[in-house]
């Protein structure tokens, strides 16, 4: 095994990823907005990434979700930036800007501050869009129990498995 920066458990699902979609001939794109570039890191952590990974947007503010994949204020104002909703135009957003086969969005609460009741810290939303496929897949998941890095690890790890073929 090669040096790394990463969890063993990130750096095999990264590897994972990336040997599995060069085989399947995919390329893919990722919108990170709580994960913060992890996802788009450990994938370039594997030699051959080049082969896999079209591009990265770190959308970490609403404004950004807006200007560079396209979400509309709309669903921001009435969904908040965690939500299903949001998940899902990200996803699309990013395949639309990009070259890439599949594209996987991540936006979370991260912690320690920014939690509320109806979404409480830990609480991750999750969403893959397909070209040509009319509806992308969505998920929430609530990391309770984990500080500000587990839930990004956390969150790391589901949006790599999204990226499996």
């Amino acid at each position: 095994m090669s040096e790394t920066n990463l969890p063993d458990d990130v750096f095999q699902l990264a590897q994972r990823v990336v040997e599995e979609n060069v085989a399947a001939g995919r390329k893919v794109v990722l919108a990170e907005s709580c994960t913060g570039g992890l996802v788009a890191a450990a994938l370039t952590e594997i030699a051959g990434s080049s082969a896999v990974l079209d591009r990265g947007f770190v959308t970490y503010s609403n404004g950004s979700k807006q200007d560079e994949l396209g979400v509309p204020s709309d669903i921001i104002e009435a969904f908040g930036a965690v939500s299903i909703a949001c998940a899902f135009a990200m996803a699309q957003g990013a395949l639309d800007h990009s070259d890439a086969d599949v594209a996987v969005a991540i936006s979370g609460i991260a912690g320690p501050d920014g939690g509320t009741d109806l979404k409480p810290v830990g609480t991750v939303v999750f969403a893959r869009a397909i070209r040509g496929e009319p509806e992308p897949i969505a998920d929430e998941r609530l990391f309770e129990g984990e500080n500000r890095a587990g839930v990004r690890r956390q969150a790391t790890l589901c949006a790599l498995e999204l990226l499996l073929p």
